[in-house]
């Protein structure tokens, strides 16, 4: 858990963060349930993932009686139909096992985002692996394990024939009907140029259309239209009706690359990247069917539907266990603050919550009553960068209060505000107001989503680390979240606290 910042006794009323958003922004609410099954797109989404599952359902069941059938061919005691009732037994728990594998693996995402083979072989074999397993642990006994790695070789050779067989289909109806996705490149003047010339390079069989550039540098059009600064850009994808916009230049200015992928994501445009050749080779890209550029989608920092209710359903299930669990130790530390010291056994701390509306974030006391009147004459002590005021040996904290904040105890009433939807056990860490008004702007996109007890902040330096590093390591959890990646935070946080590493 995080250590948590001085802070001022009593509340203090805090405005929202109050910015207007167009009516497209891909990051608000989803809408009702009845409207959300009625939009095209949904329906689309639905045909393809209900189309793909058929695909590997038919590709998974002639695999197994392909091999079942050779086998018996084998033994010269084939029986189509003895051969078809053992392939009912296996397909069941088989299809289950792929079906969830190959939707961890995107195997059902858009079709700009499906991998390839490399990860059809992978899914297909931790399949085959999972069966054998199972079948060995509950007894299963075989003549030989021909099944698992006959199953594997066919199940590789139709799933993989399939799915090449609908890319090339989907693909001739999505050209016959003239679909092309409108792009606009950002960047500087080479990369552009490498840029269009490689979605070109295909023939005009590339589904993205360059409409035109924005460069941070002179260019000359050199066939392709200059639409402006990068200043303008969201005017510019609104006049233009951009479907997404393309970073061309991997070295793009950070700063100024949250900034685009927020005014983008406001007005529902898509951002990606185009990776150099260096980091094509560290993260094992795979081409991407349909288009001569890999390109990477930037999800908007938020969570909600699917996301949204996995998160939240971890959130309660384990902060109700953790509640349980530790009464003890929350019953003896209420009791040891209210023995040491004069003052409420909990402070509710007022900060900016998601979107910044505040909530009162609760903790163990851990100062002296007259901590709020003593915060202005302890500034110049400030032992933190940024906005972030911390001190290593602050006269406000009582010796509880210094026990309780170097193992981070005094946050476990947090679960409390877990359960009430007020946070999450992992997420960015909520400022106080004091914090948050020394925040630059492209600080705030942190607080488009719940903030949490611990997160990357903790499990990476904590308070030994420079703020800015502290906010790209927010947005990289945010880019990567996973049920698993809280799980691991959750897990690392552990011994972060007890080593205490940059804890004060």
């Amino acid at each position: 858990m995080p250590n948590a910042n001085p802070a001022d006794l009593g509340s203090v009323d805090l405005p929202p963060l109050d910015v207007p958003l167009p009516d497209r922004d891909m990051r608000s609410k989803r809408p009702p349930v009845l409207s959300f099954l009625l939009r095209w797109s949904t329906l689309r989404r639905a045909a393809r993932v209900l189309s793909l599952l058929a695909l590997d359902l038919g590709a998974i069941i002639l695999a197994i009686f392909t091999a079942l059938c050779l086998k018996a061919v084998v033994r010269d005691a084939w029986d189509p139909h003895v051969s078809w009732e053992q392939s009912k037994d296996y397909v069941p728990f088989a299809f289950l096992v792929a079906s969830l594998l190959f939707a961890r693996s995107g195997l059902y995402a858009e079709r700009s985002q499906r991998p390839g083979l490399t990860r059809i072989v992978a899914s297909l074999f931790q399949t085959t692996l999972v069966a054998l397993i199972f079948a060995v642990v509950n007894g299963e006994e075989f003549s030989s394990y021909y099944i698992f790695y006959g199953t594997l070789f066919f199940s590789v050779a139709y799933v993989s024939t399939a799915r090449f067989a609908y890319e090339q289909a989907t693909g001739a109806l999505l050209s016959a009907a003239g679909y092309k996705r409108r792009a606009i490149l950002v960047g500087t003047g080479e990369q552009i140029e490498a840029v269009a010339h490689a979605l070109q390079a295909s023939g005009g069989h590339s589904p993205v259309q360059v409409i035109g550039f924005i460069s941070l540098t002179p260019r000359p059009d050199n066939g392709l239209r200059s639409l402006g600064p990068l200043e303008e850009i969201g005017d510019i994808v609104s006049a233009h009706k951009a479907d997404e916009v393309i970073i061309a230049d991997p070295a793009f200015p950070q700063q100024q690359a949250v900034e685009l992928v927020d005014t983008c994501h406001q007005r529902g445009v898509v951002v990606r990247i185009a990776p150099s050749t260096m980091e094509i080779l560290i993260h094992r890209a795979e081409f991407v069917p349909g288009q001569s550029v890999p390109l990477f989608e930037l999800k908007p920092p938020v969570f909600d539907g699917i996301d949204f209710a996995m998160k939240r359903t971890f959130d309660v299930a384990v902060s109700t266990i953790l509640l349980v669990a530790l009464s003890p130790l929350l019953v003896l530390t209420a009791a040891a603050v209210r023995l040491t010291s004069r003052g409420p056994i909990f402070y509710q701390s007022w900060r900016p919550g998601i979107g910044g509306v505040p909530f009162p974030c609760l903790k163990f006391r851990t100062m002296y009553h007259d901590a709020d009147r003593r915060q202005a004459e302890l500034e110049e002590s400030n032992e933190a960068s940024g906005a972030l005021f911390k001190m290593r040996h602050d006269p406000r904290v009582t010796k509880v209060g210094r026990l309780l904040r170097r193992f981070s105890l005094d946050e476990l009433p947090q679960l409390i505000n877990v359960l009430r939807g007020q946070m999450s056990l992992v997420g960015p860490r909520p400022l106080p107001q004091r914090d948050f008004d020394r925040l630059e702007d492209w600080h705030k996109k942190r607080y488009l989503v719940l903030p949490g007890i611990t997160g990357l902040w903790q499990v990476s330096g904590r308070s030994d680390l420079d703020f800015d590093d502290l906010v790209r390591l927010d947005f990289l959890y945010l880019e990567r979240w996973s049920v698993f990646l809280d799980l691991t935070i959750l897990v690392k946080t552990v011994p972060a606290v007890f080593t205490r590493r940059g804890a004060f």
